[in-house]
């Protein structure tokens, strides 16, 4: 059963036991309601309290319902909580752990609320394009005044209850027992009639309402950029000027029209997709997970850092080496620097970045890393380097550690050879920069033990990033991807585009950066090493204009010129004449007579090259799942949120849509195999059906 029922003494208590978060889905609403009218029927039960787990009063509604028939199956959300309001018994509500969206709606109906002092409070509907739409909007304001509400409302933050202690939202928070602190209350009102509190009856009384609420929609507006947090101010803006039931009708018109957008199907797809990521089917339930007590990390650079302060902050101790004492000063000092620029933002206190740096052991000497339990190489991105790490790595860590390789390109079944473990070796794929990036590409090497795998999946949680697992190919998912990108608006450059329109195109669509800029703050000799490593594995060289631009010293940013002119100590990137001149000269080499591009070209272009690889992906068992493309496109490449990753945009548009675009490029006169549709897109296709 969603929920368990018990009498004690003269008080009903309402248990939700519905894992793993109480998530009030159809069945949990229909318990609620039953166990509600069972104790309102009984002549000895004088009040209710009801409750959920130490972990969880209740983490909101059932996401996967929403735009369902199960959405609105009576008791809806909100004829539950009216008839919590209603109800002629008091209702207090007992609160540990998270109370999120719905939960928290559900419990602003109850007469009285208890919290734990470390329960966690919010209302996250506009993280997924949307607001609370079960009154939400109108209560909570009632209860912490107008102004923290919308904050709460429009950023979607989660709180401590600890922090509301003293307003209308807790009755008492305790550190204590909550359902014993909720059962003592309840008892009280009982014993000398109390009345039966309701928030819907206060009045928020803001002096300067309609001059804040002016200001929060300007600021919103210029900020947001999304539907959403705009229409949840709109909505809180009615608890001061419309009655009561007149804003909850509104409230609820407004929550449906945001639940038909585009941006918030986008969202809830993405918000699905990170609670599928990290689910391996052939990866059997209750593999015991690898201890992780201490963790090496070769290489101090950016990477090399970056990943060490994942680590750092959750007070797992890292040895740091590196093979010249200059180098390994450098990544502690940039260390050190990130957690003091932390520091003075006050997201930390000077202790803590001491404590953290003390967390770390510097060292040039490999037999430092002999009993750490996992070891992370972030060395150069040569598999000559490699094979020397891992095997002098097979040589000094003790058995059953994990053998990691940050490489975001090359073969980790080869890597694994170097050693006599395979089964410890995997890859672990930060993106840069590490301590910010949420994505991690885990890549399953073809001989990766299960309980290595699990172990990594589990830690990367640990270290809040968001875990999508790769099988072995050439550049995993997300680079193996950024090829045909690369190569589709570097086949617009040769056509007649320039990058800055390139860039402009797709940075409109959404793009957080478009792939010339991209290309110049990664660094352009890093793709010039991987065209000339697969010249030399292919005997086959297939010169572009990026070439060009190394040959002359144009890196990027850190050379002051890539595809674009930097100024000295400045990341804004500057058209530049040279460049203009080298596509100019490259064009005329190759007989191309530059034509008109549109940027709509641009992007259809671009952004189909992403789908059509990702299906190959697909089909060829590299990535488990279309929603798992998606996340590692938005999380780790800068794809649109609202637009849901490239397979949910591929779906959007329409499979047969894509797949005639496909086919008009690949029809083109020296088109390249590559635009030839993939063989499950079509399949797909043509049975009417979608990627997700």
């Amino acid at each position: 059963m969603p929920s368990s029922y018990q009498v004690r003494g003269a008080i009903a208590v309402i248990a939700f036991d519905f894992p793993p978060v109480n998530g009030l889905g159809s069945p949990l609403r229909t318990d609620l309601m039953a166990a509600l009218d069972r104790a309102n029927a009984d002549r000895d039960v004088r009040a209710v309290v009801i409750t959920g787990t130490s972990k969880a009063f209740s983490g909101g509604a059932d996401v996967k319902e929403l735009g369902t028939p199960a959405a609105s199956r009576d008791p809806r959300l909100p004829v539950l909580i009216s008839a919590l309001e209603d109800s002629p018994k008091p209702v207090v509500a007992a609160i540990a752990g998270i109370c999120m969206g719905g939960g928290l709606e559900l419990a602003l109906g109850a007469h009285y609320r208890v919290a734990k002092a470390d329960a966690r409070v919010s209302l996250p509907e506009v993280k997924l394009g949307l607001l609370p739409g079960a009154g939400g909007t109108q209560r909570l304001p009632r209860a912490i005044g107008l102004e923290r509400a919308l904050n709460m409302i429009v950023t979607g933050e989660t709180l401590p209850a600890a922090q509301f202690s003293g307003t209308a939202l807790f009755d008492a928070v305790t550190d204590g027992d909550v359902v014993d602190a909720a059962l003592a209350l309840a008892g009280k009102v009982v014993q000398e009639a109390l009345p039966l509190k309701r928030l819907r009856d206060l009045k928020v009384r803001e002096p300067q309402a309609e001059a804040f609420l002016q200001f929060a929609r300007n600021s919103v507006a210029a900020t947001a950029g999304l539907p959403a947090p705009l229409k949840c101010v709109e909505a809180v803006s009615w608890c001061v000027s419309k009655p009561f039931d007149e804003a909850l009708r509104l409230e609820r018109e407004a929550f449906l029209q945001l639940m038909a957008s585009a941006e918030s199907r986008a969202m809830r797809h993405n918000f699905a997709a990170e609670r599928l990521a990290g689910k391996v089917a052939d990866l059997p339930d209750g593999v015991p997970l690898r201890e992780i007590h201490k963790v090496g990390v070769i290489g101090a650079g950016t990477m090399g850092g970056g990943i060490t302060m994942n680590f750092l902050n959750v007070g797992i101790p890292v040895v740091l080496l590196e093979t010249q004492q200059q180098a390994l000063d450098r990544g502690l000092s940039t260390i050190r620097r990130n957690y003091e620029t932390s520091a003075k933002k006050g997201k930390l206190t000077a202790e803590q970045v001491e404590e953290r740096m003390s967390l770390v052991t510097p060292t040039l000497d490999y037999a430092a890393l002999a009993d750490a339990d996992l070891v992370i190489e972030a060395v150069f991105e040569n598999m000559d380097v490699k094979q020397q790490v891992f095997a002098r790595l097979d040589e000094i860590c003790k058995p059953g550690a994990i053998l990691a390789s940050n490489t975001s390109y090359l073969d980790i079944n080869r890597i694994a050879t170097f050693t006599k473990r395979p089964h410890d070796v995997l890859g672990l794929h930060f993106f840069s920069p590490a301590n910010v990036m949420r994505l991690l590409e885990v890549v399953r090497g073809a001989k990766t033990a299960p309980d290595a795998l699990a172990t990594c999946l589990a830690l990367a949680r640990k270290i809040g990033k968001i875990a999508v697992v790769s099988g072995v190919c050439d550049g995993f998912i997300g680079n193996r991807m950024l090829a045909p990108y690369g190569a589709a608006a570097q086949g617009l450059i040769n056509a007649g585009a320039l990058p800055h329109q390139v860039d402009g195109a797709l940075q409109k669509f959404g793009m957080a950066m478009g792939p010339f800029r991209m290309g110049d703050l990664a660094g352009l000799d890093i793709g010039w090493a991987t065209r000339k490593r697969k010249a030399a594995e292919t005997g086959i060289s297939k010169p572009v204009v990026a070439d060009k631009l190394c040959e002359v010293g144009r890196y990027g940013q850190k050379t002051g010129a890539g595809w674009y002119r930097y100024e000295a100590g400045k990341r804004d990137p500057i058209p530049d004449p040279v460049t203009e001149q080298l596509i100019a000269e490259y064009r005329t080499a190759h007989g191309i007579t530059p034509r008109k591009v549109s940027d709509a070209e641009v992007v259809e272009r671009c952004i189909y090259a992403l789908i059509n690889e990702g299906a190959r992906i697909l089909q060829e068992g590299i990535a488990a799942r279309a929603s798992d493309i998606d996340l590692v496109y938005l999380n780790g490449y800068g794809f649109p949120r609202p637009s849901g990753g490239p397979m949910f945009y591929a779906d959007s548009v329409g499979l047969p849509n894509v797949v005639r675009a496909l086919r008009r490029f690949a029809a083109e006169p020296g088109a390249d195999k590559s635009w030839q549709p993939a063989p499950l897109l079509l399949q797909l296709a043509e049975q009417g059906k979608s990627f997700n």
